[in-house]
């Protein structure tokens, strides 16, 4: 028991790292930018709230636990603007590294099943990752469009590119979100 508990708490006290990574998201207020932590908190609040969003057959609770720990890798491999240039095939085996040594903490069968967890969302081929990589797609450009336009004026990001790296996520798992949001995108760049 205590080495289990021990182990649990090694990952749980690593997890706290999260914190510390800064995203390219501003809070809604832009006062600062987000955290990882808190992006993954927010995005298992909009998983609760938009669950009326969730195609059929989607289960809440597992979206929830995939939110929660799809960014623990960002620990050690930092975070990816969307918008920004990244190596995408250095940054995925950064996150596999980080996925091993950060899941790898955890009693045997904790490390099966959140590695699994965090590999389902990645692959975002189940009906319960597709709705969570359309939520982690939507939750960024709500931000922004309630901050000025958030981090797309740091990375001159013009509509289509929204429309294209967020869009097709986004109405693949949550087509409700995205009819909401597309109006929203085209007003905000229109007024530009």
């Amino acid at each position: 028991m205590s080495a289990r508990l021990d182990a649990q708490l090694a990952f749980l006290l690593e997890a706290d790292r999260l914190k510390q990574i800064t995203r390219a998201s501003y809070l809604a207020d832009r006062s600062r930018h987000e955290n990882s932590a808190e992006h993954s908190w927010h995005l298992t609040l909009f998983a609760l709230v938009l669950a009326d969003q969730a195609p059929e057959g989607v289960q809440i609770d597992r979206v929830i636990r995939m939110l929660i720990l799809h960014d623990i890798v960002e620990i050690d491999a930092g975070d990816a603007p969307i918008h920004g240039a990244v190596d995408t095939e250095a940054m995925a085996a950064r996150e596999q590294a980080a996925a091993d040594r950060l899941f790898g903490l955890l009693p045997g069968d904790q490390t099966v099943e959140f590695r699994a967890l965090w590999e389902e969302f990645e692959a975002a081929e189940s009906p319960d990752a597709i709705f969570a990589k359309s939520l982690d797609r939507f939750q960024p450009p709500v931000l922004n469009l309630h901050s000025e336009g958030g981090s797309w004026p740091d990375y001159d990001v013009t509509e289509e590119q929204v429309r294209s790296r967020v869009g097709p996520k986004i109405a693949r798992g949550a087509p409700g979100l995205w009819d909401w949001l597309s109006p929203k995108l085209t007003a905000w760049f229109g007024k530009e």
